[in-house]
Parts: C-alpha cells; structure tokens; sequence
C-alpha cells in the first residue's frame, strides 16, 4: 500500500503505527529501548507502505565522501576469495547510502612482495577504514599498526591477529574448526585403545611464499593437534607439501608421499584446496581411499564430496562476513554506531554426501 498524499514521511510512519516519531526513529536507528510490539508494529508499515528513510541526509548533502578499503588476495573463478569479493558487492548499496565508496586493492598471496605493494597504494589512498584478511600475518601487524596511528578503524574477515587493535572480527572460529576436523576424521574409529595406533595421517598443506612468510590456516592446524594429543595421542601424523599451481606434479607428489608413508589412513587439509587433490588419491588409492576431510563450499570441492573423494567438508558463509564487516565499519563511520560484538563467529556447517544437495 501507498500513500497517495506524495511522499511518505516518518510522521506519516509513526501515524499509521499508532506509535511516536521517537519510536518510529528509534526503531529505523536501532537504538533505545523499544516493545516487540512497537518494533513489530512499525517494520510491519515500512513493509506496506515501502517507506525509505533518508538516513543522516545531512550526511550525504554536506559530507564528503569516504573510503573504504577492501585488502584481500586476487583470485580465479571459483576459488575461496571470489566468496568474499561477492560479499564485497552485496555491501556496496547500502555503503553508498551513505556515501561510502569501496576500494578493492588485490595482492598475490603466494608473494610477500604483492602484499607489501598493495599495503602501500592502500595507505596512500588514506581511507576511512579498512577490511582485510591477515594472510601474512607479520606484514599485517605492521600495516595495522600504521592504521592505528593514523586514527583509521578496521575489520578482520576469515581470520584475525588475536592481540591486535581491530574494531571487528567475522569469520570461523579457527582453532574450534580445527577440533571438529579432527573429530570428524576419526569419528567412525574403534573405541578399542589399541585401532588407534594402527592409524595414519596425512596432512596436505599449500606451499606459499618462497620465504614461508605466510600460515594462514596454523591457528586450524594447532586445533587439530591439540584434540589428537588429547584424544588419539598415538596416531601417526605426518605432513605433505603441494604446489597450488602445478596440478600435474600433485599427483607425483602425492605417489612419492604415499609409497614412502605406506598405511596412510585418514587425510586432512586445512584450506579450500582439498579439491586439488581429490583426482590424485582417487588414482593412487583407487577403491582403497583414505576418510578425507576438508574445508569450503567450493563447487570443485562439492563435486569431489558428491562422488565420494571427500568425507565431509566444514563449510563458512565467507560472503556474509565480508557484507557483515563492511557494514559494521559504514555504520561506526556514518552513524557512530559501535559494533554490539568485537567477535563475530558465525557457524560452522558440516556437508557431507547425504545433505550437500539440500545446501
């Protein structure tokens, strides 16, 4: 429903509502103390009647504009990082209600020297915020310390420096996600004491920087050798190293790997890139693979879980964090409003083969 009077104002709201202009605002602000029934009662007519408050107008009429800085690893179609960027782009209306503009700088996360370029064209746009994703984890810490000098607020997404000055954080819990990989490794394992010391892991990690400089999934790993000392302190753990960008030389690494660690049971791998190795034990096991457990809802890992390659994967909403930390830092810039939670975990789900097509 419409009112045909011309444009819809908050007393126009408020009238209809039954309820103050106070309320009214309060409810469109989110703040003060409201009834369900007046909150209910006032989101039901900007529903009818589609009324679209002109948030701080004077804001947008007097105000310059701001930036804000998205700091994030490039990436291919239907890698991790394109999750993020669509959640990026699903913040960008309601940041340019407030005129806020989003700036997306990219960097290679396999090379030290990108990330410290890219820190560098970040700080002389001088922003009004940043969000960002600590892949290398010491170049971080100096950049957000810089941040902090100069007064500008940020936000962490897929993971964070724990000791650090940020004003937000959304993702996975990293080091519980850990915990619930090793669990679901091994929760079909005999509770006879003696089975476990028959049990070998794999644990498939990504060659990155030629220096080592970056270990963004070691806060994950530390989780999952903690629960294994704790619960299976005799299985045999042992890593692999793969090269991401060479697909054909997987599978040779993964041959040597095997035919030198014979018994190889369970595999884990603490990043999106279980797919990449999916085909290989699908041709080195054959009809005797290994219980494989990993991480992201990326269609190539979907389709390996669907065909049996992969147990279960541990799946993140990692474009509703990228939106939610974009949104938290509009509103502490627009409406100085301060974030309800620092650590903002949203859940884990667990896909396996009976439930992947419901997802």
């Amino acid at each position: 429903m419409k009112e045909e009077s011309g444009k819809i104002t908050l007393k126009d709201v408020a009238r209809m509502a039954g309820v103050s202009r106070g309320t009214v605002d309060r409810v469109i602000h989110n703040r003060g103390e409201i009834s369900k029934k007046s909150h209910d009662d006032v989101m039901r007519v900007i529903k009818e009647i589609g009324y679209k408050p002109n948030i701080y107008a004077s804001i947008l009429a007097h105000g310059k504009g701001r930036v804000l800085a998205l700091l994030l690893p490039n990436f291919r179609k239907g890698e991790y990082w394109e999750m993020a960027d669509r959640g990026a782009n699903q913040a960008v209306g309601y940041a340019r209600t407030f005129n806020v503009d989003i700036e997306k700088i990219l960097y290679d996360q396999y090379d030290i020297e990108s990330f410290r370029n890219a820190c560098t064209r970040l700080l002389e746009l001088s922003p009004s915020a940043v969000v960002l994703a600590p892949v290398f984890r010491h170049e971080t810490a100096i950049l957000t310390a810089t941040l902090r000098e100069r007064g500008i607020p940020y936000s962490y997404v897929d993971t964070r420096l724990e000791e650090d000055g940020y004003l937000t954080f959304y993702g996975m819990p990293m080091y519980k996600s850990g915990s619930l990989c090793a669990e679901l490794l091994f929760d079909s394992i005999s509770s006879v004491p003696e089975s476990s010391c028959r049990m070998k892991v794999a644990l498939v990690r990504i060659e990155r920087d030629r220096q080592r400089k970056t270990d963004p999934t070691r806060t994950r790993r530390e989780g999952f050798m903690d629960y294994m000392a704790e619960h299976y302190p005799d299985v045999e753990i042992r890593s692999v190293f793969i090269n991401p960008h060479d697909p054909w030389g997987i599978e040779s690494t993964l041959a040597d790997f095997f035919k030198a660690n014979p018994g190889i049971t369970h595999v884990a791998m603490f990043n999106s890139r279980v797919h990449l190795i999916a085909p290989a034990l699908e041709a080195i096991c054959g009809g005797d693979m290994p219980r494989v457990v990993g991480f992201d809802n990326l269609d190539d890992n979907l389709s390996a879980l669907r065909r049996g390659a992969i147990k279960y994967l541990i799946t993140q909403h990692t474009d509703e964090q990228t939106r939610l930390a974009i949104n938290s830092l509009v509103d502490y810039l627009a409406l100085n409003k301060e974030p309800e939670r620092r650590d903002n975990y949203l859940h884990m789900d667990i896909l396996s083969r009976s439930n992947v097509d419901d997802y």
